[in-house]
């Protein structure tokens, strides 16, 4: 038994719904769900009745809802005890897996030479959880997707638009044109993750009648951006990670105007404090290094 699954059940009791609780917590409704069966496998016992979509709360459910309150009522008490005691000098980062592993290495060094007096934390998590952990004070500012809480400031940090990538001596490179059916006869380097969405990629074929000739399916970075470089295809990448390549002239970004802007910003979100005052300059300008620099037109 966790507070996440305890949390899960308080929230689906209190809003009668597995859809709301899962707004609220900012979770995917399987989730919810996952929790709250994993909870009544521990207590080996259901809390609910199913009928079709809805949960309806049993007798045992009833009377384990005074536990749970009085459970989660300890833990957040601790927490919050625990944070107020907290070393006031530390400043805690969160951000996706992609913003942690190319940008956050070169930030942090900015920000602790800026500001030696602090000690900075980070952590990687995914944008629901970083909301979360927004909401409950956890961390102080974290890099997210868009989303909207009246209680959470957000503004726009990283251009993390995807990029038509080759490698230095691709004919791209030495003035070739580039349209949409040749592109689709170039062998593909495909990346695919959670936070990328190829539908959007697939639509720049689509638009022409073309379908794109992928050699690789990948689902890691730096695997993608090896094979670009050891020119076994070309590839659409996250800005965001190849900012060092692009500096080195290992890999080159195209434009065309065949190819229009796939846009996913990265947004530095947080709620105001004293810590968002001091360190917001600082910020700022790690962002502005890291986006300042200029692709192949």
């Amino acid at each position: 038994m966790n507070t996440d699954q305890l949390e899960a059940f308080i929230y689906v009791v209190e809003l009668k719904s597995i859809h709301k609780a899962s707004k609220a917590l900012y979770l995917s409704q399987p989730t919810v769900t996952a929790r709250i069966k994993a909870l009544e496998r521990e207590l080996n016992t259901e809390l609910f009745i199913r009928q079709g979509k809805q949960l309806i709360l049993n007798q045992q459910g009833k009377e384990f809802i005074p536990y749970a309150q009085q459970i989660l009522k300890t833990f957040r008490e601790g927490k919050s005890n625990i944070r107020n005691k907290r070393d006031h000098n530390e400043i805690v980062f969160g951000a996706n897996f992609i913003t942690s592993s190319y940008f956050i290495p070169h930030a942090l060094v900015l920000w602790k030479k800026e500001n030696p007096d602090f000690n900075f934390k980070f952590i990687t998590g995914t944008n629901e959880e970083l909301i979360v952990k927004l909401l409950n004070h956890e961390i102080d500012f974290a890099f997210t997707k868009p989303f909207s809480n009246d209680n959470i400031i957000q503004e726009v940090a990283l251009d993390n638009s995807i990029q038509l990538v080759v490698y230095p001596e691709h004919p791209y490179v030495l003035g070739e044109e580039v349209t949409i059916k040749k592109l689709a006869k170039e062998p593909i380097v495909f990346f695919e993750c959670g936070a990328f969405d190829w539908n959007l990629i697939y639509k720049i074929f689509e638009l022409e009648n073309v379908e794109p000739k992928v050699e690789f399916k990948v689902d890691q970075l730096e695997v993608a951006k090896s094979l670009i470089k050891n020119k076994q295809g070309i590839g659409f990448l996250p800005l965001i990670s190849i900012k060092e390549e692009i500096e080195r002239k290992e890999l080159i970004v195209v434009k065309s105007l065949d190819l229009f802007t796939i846009t996913q910003p990265v947004y530095l979100s947080y709620v105001q404090s004293d810590v968002v005052n001091i360190l917001k300059s600082s910020i700022q300008r790690s962002i502005d290094r890291f986006n300042n620099f200029k692709c192949l037109v």
